[in-house]
């Protein structure tokens, strides 16, 4: 499994990834903005986009979805809970962040516990909601894709529309419940590792 980690889009500064298969498919890890940009990098590897697995709702990690699926014929996965968030610009934070929403309706909704499977590689779909009702990560070998759950250092914010402090903190707790130290790719910032969190994130230190 090769992971190209895409320089950060959105007027925010939002984290994607790309995983690459041995059969030169690609699964993206959110998508944030500038579709062109990144079916250009996923040219450029000489790959064919199957799937989008979002961690979450928020515009800026989907601003990108319905031209990618558009322009790709990709499938586009998302938390039941979020899958309203990518029509409604109110609930995707797209009328607060000034960021103009393209609705996409045909999103494949997502449970905990759901494994999706792209050749040779699985994601396992972990339920961590707090950022938002619908947050995920994805496991997929020895790597954790944590969207705005986690970061390094520090968590999602849960001041927004349908955040939680005491759900994402139980969240949490399942995160460091987790015997396993899982290379983290976050949302937003740079990678750490899950064992690096649970000894030095302060948020993660008090569960």
């Amino acid at each position: 499994m090769k992971i190209i980690k895409l320089k950060p889009l959105s007027e925010i500064g939002t984290n994607s990834y790309i995983v690459e298969t041995d059969s030169k498919n690609a699964v993206l890890i959110d998508a944030p903005a500038d579709a062109g940009f990144i079916i250009s990098q996923l040219r450029e590897s000489g790959l064919t986009l199957k799937k989008i697995l979002l961690t979450h709702g928020h515009i800026d990690h989907t601003g990108a979805v319905c031209d990618l699926a558009e322009k790709t014929g990709c499938e586009v996965y998302i938390h039941s809970a979020d899958i309203t968030k990518l029509y409604d610009a109110d609930l995707s934070l797209s009328n607060y962040l000034g960021i103009p929403l393209k609705p996409y309706k045909d999103a494949k909704a997502l449970s905990d516990s759901d494994i999706i499977t792209q050749d040779e590689i699985k994601f396992e779909v972990i339920s961590t909601p707090g950022h938002t009702s619908g947050s995920v990560c994805y496991i997929s070998g020895d790597v954790m894709f944590s969207g705005d759950t986690l970061f390094y250092r520090s968590v999602g914010r849960t001041d927004m529309v349908d955040g939680d402090s005491e759900t994402l903190i139980k969240s949490l707790k399942r995160l460091k419940e987790i015997d396993y130290d899982y290379t983290v790719y976050s949302g937003h910032g740079a990678p750490t590792s899950l064992a690096d969190e649970k000894a030095f994130n302060p948020y993660m230190r008090a569960v």
